[in-house]
């Protein structure tokens, strides 16, 4: 888990529009905010 103040450990995901984007591309940015939707389109 990580906890505030952690660095957050580097992974990719794909965007809305399908690109790949990685966290380490964002390295040296002052805040970077990842919002997710985990139950969006499961019907649960």
């Amino acid at each position: 888990m990580v906890a505030i103040g952690d660095v957050a450990p580097d992974f990719t995901l794909r965007s809305h529009e399908g690109e790949e984007v990685s966290l380490a591309g964002f390295r040296g940015s002052q805040w970077v905010v990842l919002h997710t939707f985990p139950l969006a389109f499961t019907g649960g």
